[in-house]
C-alpha cells in the first residue's frame, strides 16, 4: 500500500507554492519524494521556501518567477520545468488572491484581477501542461478551490465566484482529459491559518468565534493539513478518482 503513495521521481509544479496553503502542499509532496517547481511572483519569498523544503526533505526544488496572469510567462514556466526535469507529473493550481468589499463596490478592474489570478490562470496553466502530460501517458492536476465554492459570502463575491468556477473547471477538464489518463480534481480548503485569513483571526473576534463554533474539529486548519490530500491526488492511489471536489475543512461543510 505504501508504494501507491510514493512520488519519488515525480515532478510537480505548485503555483503560489511559496506560502500558505501552497507551501503546505509543496511540503507534503516533497515529503513523499516529489521534486518541485515553486512558481510565484515574490522572488525572495520563493527563494526562502525553496531552501526550506530542500533542507527538510532532500528533494530537488526549483523556483521560477511567474505571474500567472501572463500566458507567456506560464508557457515559459512549463518550458523551464521540462528543460530542467524533463517531465511534469503534477500541476497544483493554487495561486490566488481576494479583495474584500461588498459586491456593489467592486470596480471592473478589481473583479477581473481576482478572476484572472484565481480562475483564468488555472485554465491557462492546465492547458500549458497538457501536451507534456499527454505525451507522457498521463498526469495529475489539482485545483485549489475553497469552501466558498459551496457557500456564498457577502464581502468576497469575486473570490467566491472564482472558486465556484474552479470546481466546474476541474470537472470539465476531468471529463475532457480522462481518455489521456489525466486526472483533474479540486481541493476545497476550509478556514486555514494563512496571511489571507489573518485579519479574521486577529481583528474580527465575532467572526472567528462563529467559524470555530461551526467547525466540528473546533480549530482552524494549518497549511500542512492539506498535504495528505494533495499527496493522495498526486499519487497512483487516486488513478480512478477524477472530477472530484473534496472539502478539507474540519467538517465545516458538513455541519448543519
Amino acid at each position: 500500500m505504501k508504494e501507491m503513495f510514493k512520488l519519488e521521481g515525480n515532478v510537480a509544479i505548485v503555483t503560489g507554492g511559496n506560502g500558505g496553503i501552497g507551501k503546505g502542499i509543496s511540503r507534503g509532496l516533497a515529503s513523499a519524494g516529489c521534486d518541485l517547481v515553486i512558481a510565484a511572483r515574490n522572488q525572495s519569498k520563493t527563494a526562502s521556501a525553496v531552501e526550506e523544503i530542500k533542507a527538510a526533505f532532500d528533494v530537488q526544488v526549483m523556483g521560477i518567477q511567474t505571474d500567472v496572469r501572463d500566458e507567456a510567462q506560464i508557457i515559459e514556466m512549463v518550458d523551464q520545468t521540462l528543460d530542467h526535469y524533463g517531465r511534469i507529473d503534477t500541476l497544483v493550481n493554487n495561486a490566488g488572491i481576494s479583495i474584500a468589499k461588498m459586491p456593489q463596490n467592486y470596480d471592473s478592474a478589481e473583479w477581473d484581477e481576482v478572476l484572472d489570478i484565481n480562475l483564468k490562470s488555472a485554465f491557462l496553466c492546465s492547458k500549458a501542461v497538457y501536451p507534456a502530460m499527454k505525451k507522457a501517458g498521463g498526469g495529475k492536476i489539482i485545483c485549489i478551490g475553497s469552501i466558498t465554492s459551496i457557500f456564498g459570502s457577502a464581502t468576497i463575491a469575486a473570490y467566491c465566484t472564482s472558486k465556484g468556477g474552479i470546481v466546474q473547471l476541474a470537472r470539465s477538464l476531468a471529463v475532457a482529459w480522462a481518455p489521456k489518463n489525466i486526472q483533474v480534481n479540486a481541493i476545497l480548503p476550509g478556514w486555514i491559518k494563512t496571511d489571507m485569513t489573518k485579519p479574521i483571526r486577529n481583528d474580527l473576534p465575532d467572526w472567528n468565534k462563529s467559524i470555530l463554533a461551526r467547525t466540528p474539529a473546533a480549530r482552524w486548519g494549518e497549511p500542512d493539513d492539506l498535504a495528505g490530500t494533495a499527496v493522495f491526488l498526486a499519487s497512483p492511489a487516486s488513478d480512478f478518482v477524477t472530477g472530484v471536489a473534496l472539502p478539507v475543512d474540519g467538517g465545516f461543510s458538513a455541519m448543519a
